[in-house]
């Protein structure tokens, strides 16, 4: 039955994340929102709405482990694993607004997360001034967007192979149709995926904080996963690279944000080296994308292997 939940519950939140990036990504497209911005936010919370729905109902079940550890454990695997498998099937271009803007905007996230959760609690107000910084964040985006010219989003990124013009994609109801379903089907599918990983931890004697870094993060991260790497074999690195960076930003600032404004939360089992990886994933990843402006092959090969070396350190305890 346990495994059972956990299958459940990823294939639900495969095909609900799925659904929700196609109505959501389509709808971007009507607003005539260039690739970079669509991947940076459309297609990052998107993809991002897994985490959203397992830590909010972690910290409403008392959970604080697994709702503070799934967003760190997914920006570990966002960085290390995802941009790494990227690389690997296409060495990805990166754009000097993702490495001047995008990436430093990264970091600062994730040092804002270090002082935020020092006491390993994360207060009512603190969530408040997290979700201040995502919103804050949105309207910088689409304010750089509309300063330059608006690139068409790709008919290959679309959901739909028949999506070559904008009267194969659907009406706008339709499109607002799959959002919802997407979402009802991120929450059922989150529901069943935090039901299932806690009581595998409770039955192996594992602590939470452990499967929230490991099966819970990359669990939740499979829509990223996905997006990023089909995106990489169409040659398409906006939507590979943004997807990754909004991806990591939203975790930090919405999704700690939300799930405690809804329910304060402590997480003792969450640990400084923890904390310092997932810094430590963003900082090398900017120099990286700096150099030739390419994450080569080899590249994300490293980032696969710091994060092998990371798990290596995770399941002893």
């Amino acid at each position: 039955m346990i495994l059972l939940l956990l299958m459940l519950g990823l294939v639900l939140l495969y095909f609900g994340a799925e659904m929700l990036v196609k109505g959501a990504v389509e709808v971007a497209r009507r607003m005539g929102v260039g690739p970079l911005v669509i991947g940076l936010t459309v297609v990052a919370f998107g993809t991002s709405a897994p985490e959203l729905t397992v830590s909010t109902l972690a910290a409403l079940g008392g959970q604080g482990d697994i709702a503070m550890t799934n967003v760190v454990g997914s920006n570990i695997f966002n960085v290390a694993v995802i941009l790494g498998l990227a690389a690997l099937i296409c060495p990805i271009r990166i754009t000097a607004q993702v490495v001047k803007v995008d990436m430093p905007l990264m970091i600062l996230a994730s040092l804002i997360c270090l002082v935020v959760s020092a006491d390993r609690y994360l207060s009512r107000i603190e969530g408040i001034l997290l979700f201040l910084g995502i919103t804050a964040y949105i309207l910088f985006s689409y304010h750089l967007a509309y300063r330059k010219s608006a690139d068409p989003l790709p008919a290959e990124m679309d959901a739909s192979p028949k999506a070559a013009s904008s009267a194969a994609a659907g009406s706008w109801i339709t499109n607002v149709v799959k959002i919802a379903v997407g979402l009802g089907l991120l929450v059922a599918g989150s529901k069943a995926f935090v039901e299932g990983a806690v009581q595998l931890a409770q039955r192996l004697d594992i602590p939470e904080a452990v499967i929230g870094l490991t099966i819970i993060s990359a669990g939740t991260s499979l829509p990223e996963l996905a997006t990023s790497v089909v995106a990489a074999m169409r040659k398409q690195p906006d939507i590979a690279v943004g997807n990754i960076v909004g991806s990591n930003i939203f975790n930090i600032m919405a999704i700690l944000g939300i799930s405690s404004m809804v329910s304060p939360y402590s997480a003792k089992g969450l640990t400084g080296i923890d904390l310092a990886v997932m810094l430590a994933a963003a900082v090398i990843a900017l120099p990286l994308m700096w150099s030739r402006f390419t994450l080569s092959r080899l590249e994300g090969a490293g980032l696969l292997a710091g994060y092998l070396i990371y798990l290596a350190y995770l399941w002893p305890k």
